[in-house]
């Protein structure tokens, strides 16, 4: 099985692999089951100071990063691997779910361009046909951390990097719910005791009661993945 293969093009390389180098992440690397690499966008720059950005065209607030540039690197990081598809971490992109996470995790790879300052030229982003992911409708002050977001939730659908498997089909949104709540020991805590049908050793029952559990879950948290699994004939209402 071929390795699956991180690239991220970033002004801040010392930021990984940060969290992706710890626990099941960072034993997966170590394993070679998935491999990271991190290249400096300033490596291209082209002065003493390796200035990468500059003044918007039009006026306004902040920097924007440089067609040139990033497009330098863009270039290296796809001859190294054509077949990886591009994405650039931005907050008017599509928005990060499951699924997409899934069909990542199912093929090679990607290439990840974390933005800084007020963003990227438009022209590079058009050239390269980037795809553009959003994990959330909050602005950062970079796409570093939304790139680690990208590649942990794929890199954990990955074949041996979660050891139970059953676990990651069982969570929220692979069945269309949010996922049902967990109890361990002691049985009671505080004076809360675990539902006695977990105690009962009748398995049926306690996946009925999941299942329940996950679907009243959703329905009051999350009215939008609601009316999606309804209108996909999972549960007729009414």
């Amino acid at each position: 099985m071929s390795v699956w293969q991180a690239k991220v093009a970033t002004l801040f390389p010392e930021m990984f692999p940060g969290a992706l180098g710890q626990a099941l992440a960072g034993r997966a690397l170590e394993n070679g089951i998935w491999s990271l690499d991190v290249k400096d966008i300033r490596d291209h720059a082209t002065d003493r100071h390796r200035t990468v950005d500059d003044n918007p065209f039009g006026g306004g607030a902040g920097m924007v990063m440089r067609p040139d540039i990033v497009d330098a690197t863009l270039c290296e990081l796809h001859a190294q691997a054509p077949q990886l598809p591009l994405i650039y971490l931005s907050p008017r992109g599509k928005t990060l779910n499951q699924k997409r996470c899934r069909e990542l995790a199912a093929g090679p790879g990607a290439i990840l361009l974390c933005g800084r300052y007020e963003g990227i030229d438009q022209r590079v982003l058009d050239e390269h046909q980037v795809e553009e992911i959003s994990v959330g409708d909050y602005i950062l002050m970079g796409g570093e951390l939304p790139a680690m977001v990208l590649i942990e939730s794929c890199i954990r659908l990955i074949e041996g990097v979660v050891n139970k498997t059953e676990s990651v089909d069982e969570e929220s949104f692979e069945t269309g719910l949010l996922e049902y709540p967990h109890y361990t020991r002691p049985a009671n805590w505080n004076g809360r005791e675990v539902p006695e049908i977990l105690l009962s050793g009748h398995h049926a029952k306690v996946q009925a009661w999941r299942h329940a559990q996950a679907e009243e879950i959703t329905r009051a948290r999350r009215p939008d993945l609601w009316d999606q699994y309804v209108a996909h004939g999972h549960i007729k209402e009414g």
